[in-house]
């Protein structure tokens, strides 16, 4: 189906784009605002919210199907595109409205590279804008197809179509304590995050975060005390152990055995311990500490986040075997077709993907990214948007129940207890 007319809205996001450098440098949270002198390129102060803008397809059939452009949390930072703010919407109508305007849809990825050459052309070149045109094109293949999705994906990637669940992983926020709570109480597959995002939350010598992954560890045996429900503990450290120990190696990885001590006995995944200046240093010092913990046998995961932001950034985190983990962060990588290509090559390298994205993104790039999991089975996604974990777990949980039934009916398989 070609495309009749092209409709562009701005959208809000679930959460706020928060000014990383200054945070990392010392700006303080006052309530929900951060106070402090914004750093980074597109912000006017340390937290703004976060806005993005919707493209709408009309099809031939007088259809509408949509897609979310939309920015992560901490954009500006570790190669990033800026914020994408209501400021682009006069460039998009001119530009991009007559350019998609005909286009035939009926095969997402045909489309999406025609798509891509389109937004080169008009100068459209930040990544969130491809992020939001291309779930628009899936969407707009699956209703030609009277498919789902995931079935899309699958067909057009060559994934077999595996009805099965995909875990689900939450962040706390700010509300490290009580929002951890909800994630124990529903037993979410993986918790918390944490948002260890300044030296105030790790402490001077790490030893704050070691107590809140204690405080984790017997808060899930209190709220869950049966002894059937064993999450996995993933931290995001936002390259603060690096900041703390003078990126020092080995006192790093003698502070991850700390906190591998209090974990137990539950998986540990830590996140983003370091931060280097460029992709190659991150990657260098990534795999150097990942080397070390396994010559020490230390049970610590180690995920790749900032610098990874494209799909030739996750092929060289792999090649380096830099990390045990890849975090996909979506709207990064631009089309939906780069973070699907990106789980593959996840598989093939023996890695586990975990297919993430942002609090800031919206309800509508959250359920596409549900189907995205589905069909590529990935090992991990976020439950996103937002920061109060029962929006973005509802949302993300409520979408593979659906699709997951589905799928199961069209196959005529009975339905899962």
């Amino acid at each position: 189906m070609k495309i009749s007319r092209v409709l562009v809205e701005p959208i809000r996001g679930g959460y706020f784009y928060d000014d990383q450098a200054a945070v990392r440098s010392g700006a303080r949270s006052d309530g929900g605002w951060i106070s402090g002198t914004p750093l980074t390129q597109g912000f006017d102060a340390v937290r703004i919210p976060a806005t993005g803008i919707g493209i709408g397809l009309r099809l031939e059939d007088d259809s509408l199907v949509w897609g979310d452009a939309i920015s992560v949390q901490y954009p500006g930072v570790a190669d990033r595109d800026p914020p994408l703010g209501h400021h682009y919407l006069p460039l998009l109508r001119e530009r991009l409205v007559p350019a998609l305007t005909g286009c035939e849809t009926s095969t997402f990825r045909e489309a999406d590279r025609a798509v891509t050459g389109i937004l080169a052309e008009c100068g459209l070149t930040h990544t969130a804008i491809a992020y939001g045109a291309s779930q628009a094109l899936l969407a707009a293949a699956a209703r030609s197809r009277d498919r789902t999705m995931a079935e899309v994906i699958c067909r057009e990637f060559a994934f077999p179509l595996t009805p099965s669940p995909v875990p689900i992983f939450a962040q706390t926020g700010e509300l490290s304590r009580g929002n951890a709570d909800k994630m124990i109480m529903k037993r979410i597959d993986a918790l918390p995050h944490g948002l260890i995002n300044n030296v105030l939350k790790f402490g001077r010598n790490g030893e704050t975060f070691v107590e809140y992954v204690e405080w984790i560890v017997a808060r899930i045996g209190l709220l869950a005390p049966a002894g059937d429900y064993s999450p996995v503990l993933h931290f995001d450290l936002y390259g603060i152990a690096g900041q703390v120990f003078g990126d020092d190696d080995e006192r790093i990885c003698a502070y991850l055995r700390r906190v591998a001590e209090a974990a137990r006995p539950y998986e540990l995944r830590i996140e983003t311990p370091v931060i280097a200046a460029s992709r190659g240093a991150q990657i260098e010092r990534l795999a150097a500490i990942r080397a070390r913990l396994g010559r020490d046998g230390l049970p610590v995961a180690i995920v790749a986040d900032d610098w990874c932001n494209t799909l030739e950034d996750v092929r060289a985190f792999l090649a380096a075997s830099a990390c045990d983990m890849v975090q996909i962060k979506m709207p990064d990588l631009g089309s939906v077709g780069n973070s699907i290509e990106a789980v593959g090559e996840c598989h093939r390298a023996g890695v586990r993907a975990y297919l993430g994205g942002s609090c800031a993104e919206t309800d509508l790039s959250a359920r596409v990214a549900v189907h995205i999991a589905i069909a590529t089975q990935a090992d991990v996604q976020l439950a996103k948007p937002g920061m109060g974990v029962d929006e973005g777990l509802m949302i993300v949980a409520n979408e593979q129940s659906r699709l997951l039934a589905e799928l199961r009916d069209r196959e005529g398989a009975p339905p899962a207890l």
